[in-house]
């Protein structure tokens, strides 16, 4: 594992300055950005494979040492020996083991398009919407800085040039991520794998115990907003632009023939999908905001999460740091702490159908109290 060859020291540190300085939103856009990974259905096929993040406690260990990971690469200097780059070393050497293993069981690899795409859940939304997450830029090329960092992280991880998402300069970078947005993950979020939802809400819900800010239902909404699911809105120029594209396609028809969602999103460039039902969108049912019937489908601690969101990414930037005082009591004080070099442990828990997450869900009204702290 050697440094690129047009590695630049200064401009490297400089990405990780300006991330401490917005690491609220910015690690805020990389959970939102690991759930749309999720949607990927080769790379899914891996993850359920692997066995290792099927339930709450094993999702709970796998995905805090892939944060503790990455807040290493983003603290220490980039240096042969440093923990930032043994942690770069581990992870590089994970992906080459859980590749091998999925190739032997027939469940797809480790491949240079996924980790590209897996890239972009760590910087895509937060270079294409810095807005949604409070971030903005204070001094001259802290773009530059961000884009370097991550292009650097990326050809340690072992992405090759060609394919790493990061390109020479933030305006690249920008137009390659909004094309991956466009043909992958939006197509994907609209229509996604079998047993997404599962893998997706048990990360979530295992997270919960480092962030209680963590609410699976508006954490997911989020997320297909920022990712430009038809439906999926939160502000009123989005509520404008969506009945303004049903009209469109309605094309003078009557108003209340509904609108197939996948008729305004491009085609997927991935395979894998499965084939399903087309979810109808209905003009009248965007009159408002809160009429929207995926936003009305939410609990009202999910509504509660997102309007909380919304307040914290406007006024609160902060460092993060990590005491996981709320696991201790989930799974026990030994259990709670993760040593990112070590294999997070096998679990026989079996995954859920999407199905089972679209049937009603009711929720105890003390579950309903506890999810507003």
């Amino acid at each position: 594992m050697n440094l690129p060859e047009w590695f630049d020291e200064n401009l490297y540190n400089r990405g990780r300055s300006f991330f401490w300085r917005f690491s609220f939103g910015l690690a805020g856009s990389m959970t939102s950005g690991l759930i749309s990974v999720f949607s990927v259905p080769t790379i899914l096929e891996v993850l359920v494979g692997s066995r290792r993040s099927s339930s709450k406690y094993t999702a709970f260990k796998r995905y805090l040492s892939t944060f503790l990971h990455v807040m290493s690469w983003l603290r220490y200097e980039l240096k042969p020996g440093s923990i930032s780059w043994q942690s770069l070393y581990a992870v590089r050497r994970r992906h080459l083991r859980n590749g091998r293993a999925a190739r032997l069981k027939n469940k797809g690899t480790v491949s240079q398009r996924d980790l590209a795409l897996t890239q972009f859940g760590f910087i895509g939304y937060a270079v294409l919407k810095p807005d949604r997450i409070g971030v903005t830029q204070q001094e001259a090329d802290d773009w530059e800085a961000y884009n370097h960092l991550w292009r650097v992280i990326g050809h340690m991880l072992g992405i090759e040039d060609r394919y790493n998402l990061c390109r020479k300069n933030i305006e690249e970078t920008r137009e390659a991520c909004k094309l991956i947005l466009e043909r992958v993950y939006t197509p994907c979020l609209e229509n996604v794998p079998e047993y997404f939802e599962h893998m997706a809400r048990v990360m979530m819900d295992g997270m919960w115990a480092v962030n209680g800010t963590m609410e699976s239902g508006s954490q997911m909404y989020l997320t297909k907003n920022l990712a430009n699911v038809p439906g999926y809105i939160l502000t009123e120029p989005e509520r404008i632009d969506l009945q303004r594209r049903i009209k469109e396609k309605l094309n003078g028809k009557h108003p209340d023939i509904g609108v197939d969602a996948s008729l305004l999103v491009e085609k997927a460039r991935v395979e894998g999908l499965p084939e399903r039902p087309p979810r109808l969108l209905y003009l009248k049912d965007y009159d408002t905001l809160d009429n929207a019937p995926e936003y009305k489908k939410l609990t009202l601690a999910a509504k509660y999460k997102l309007a909380l969101l919304s307040i914290f990414i406007a006024v609160y930037n902060t460092n993060i740091e990590y005491f996981p005082y709320v696991a201790f009591f989930l799974y026990g004080i030994k259990n709670s702490y993760v040593n990112m070099f070590k294999e997070s442990p096998l679990d026989d828990t079996p995954v859920k159908p999407n199905s089972e997450y679209y049937r009603p869900q009711p929720t105890p009204w003390y579950k309903e109290i506890l999810a507003f702290w």
